[in-house]
């Protein structure tokens, strides 16, 4: 039974979607679909940078792209190929600093009968399927679950929804937009079965099929313990692709792991997903860093100069070092992969001396500037060499976190059962 096919055509076309949203009043991101450049350019310039450019008929974010400004937007658009009344790109305003949520639910005939609300650690602007995904949600407002699943009831209603579903949704200063409705079953089903010890699935079959349904008692989500979703990537088997997320999807696999902590259960999957991460604090652990100007915080020095207490040493490329000496920290400065200059990244990595790559870029584009060839060949040697790297800031702050934590207390070595009982 099932979803009718007018309803599902209703989700899946851009145009009736944003219309029905429009209808019961649910925000979203400005978008329209054009033809020519000059349109794009007019909408980004009324919409304001940075804007999502998206080609037509593409599948996991393929040639999906951020663009930050007017050069890099005809960049992209060019790379993409031919914009045409058949070839249409999809922009939409970009937001930027937003927090993106998953809603994975089963409604029978258009009635909720069963809901689990899921947070990405990183913001949005990485694609969900390389997004670390943490359930139940541990960082969001009570007032942006309670909107969220206001909106995800008037969806389904409108929708006249009869099975499982999966809205993504954008949280900024608790507004809630609507980036898409999916009429099936998403990847994080599975995920969140596993968490709750119950099979969402068969339960959303039971919806589709007419058979009987209790609806999920709310005590199902009232858990002691909690699950992390890490991606893997193949970037090893890729030459010279680039080893940064962003809005096209580039992993091949992901590892789920639960404990009582969220940083014990982030850490193990961090470490099932890339068995070389380090993940507690031994003698001469060093990490090298990288991190461009808009993500330096006081949070971030922080954790580096609790680290640094700890016995954590690091070193950095120019810029940073400069940034981080400011602060008392102390680093040993690294010439730029290539530069010739010693002591050089590439040399300390090759000899072994680096345990983890901290990369953060400046933006979501790929800006053909020195310092983004500086950091593309940090990024690319530090793979190729077979070092952990991150390059998110949300994920840095997180593991800084994670890696105190597991120095000092031992994380769950439990079987899965274990945590359901």
């Amino acid at each position: 039974k099932g979803t009718k096919p007018e309803f599902i055509d209703m989700a899946e076309n851009r145009h009736t979607f944003s219309k029905l949203l429009d209808s019961i009043g649910v925000d979203q991101p400005a978008w329209k679909e054009l033809s020519k450049l000059a349109d794009v350019k007019n909408f980004a310039k009324k919409v304001g940078y940075p804007v999502l450019v998206r080609p037509s008929y593409v599948l996991s974010g393929a040639a999906m792209r951020v663009a930050t400004d007017a050069k890099q937007l005809e960049r992209f658009l060019s790379q993409a190929g031919d914009i045409s009344p058949d070839h249409p790109v999809v922009v939409s305003k970009f937001i930027t600093d937003a927090k993106e949520i998953e809603m994975d639910a089963v409604a029978r005939d258009g009635e909720l009968v069963g809901y689990a609300i899921s947070e990405h650690i990183e913001n949005a602007g990485v694609h969900s399927g390389d997004a670390t995904l943490v359930f139940p949600a541990q960082k969001l407002y009570i007032e942006t679950i309670r909107r969220i699943k206001s909106i995800t009831r008037e969806i389904a209603k409108a929708l006249h929804i009869n099975g499982p579903f999966n809205i993504q949704y954008l949280a900024k200063d608790n507004e809630i937009k609507v980036i898409e409705c999916n009429l099936r079953a998403s990847r994080t089903f599975p995920f969140i079965s596993k968490v709750l010890g119950q099979n969402i699935i068969e339960f959303a079959t039971h919806a589709m099929l007419g058979k009987p349904v209790t609806k999920l008692d709310k005590s199902v989500f009232d858990l002691d313990h909690m699950g992390v979703k890490a991606p893997q990537f193949s970037f090893t088997r890729l030459r010279g692709a680039d080893p940064l997320l962003g809005v096209e999807m580039m992993s091949t696999g992901e590892v789920a792991c639960i404990d009582h902590s969220f940083h014990h259960a982030f850490l193990k999957a961090m470490a099932a997903a890339d068995g070389a991460l380090p993940t507690h604090i031994k003698k001469g652990l060093t990490i090298a860093l990288s991190i461009r100007s808009e993500h330096k915080s006081d949070k971030l020095i922080e954790k580096l100069h609790e680290l640094s207490s700890l016995g954590v040493q690091f070193c950095a490329l120019p810029r940073t070092h400069s940034w981080l000496t400011k602060y008392k920290i102390k680093t040993t400065k690294l010439a730029v992969p290539g530069s010739n200059k010693k002591p050089a990244a590439d040399s300390w990595l090759m000899d072994k001396k680096i345990d983890l790559v901290i990369n953060i870029p400046e933006d979501q584009g790929s800006k053909p500037s020195t310092s983004y060839v500086d950091d593309y060949n940090l990024r690319r040697l530090t793979v190729d060499i077979g070092v952990s790297l991150i390059t998110n800031i949300h994920c840095t702050l997180d593991y800084f976190d994670a890696l105190v934590e597991n120095t000092r207390s031992k994380p769950d070595i439990l079987e899965l059962e274990a945590y359901h009982e």
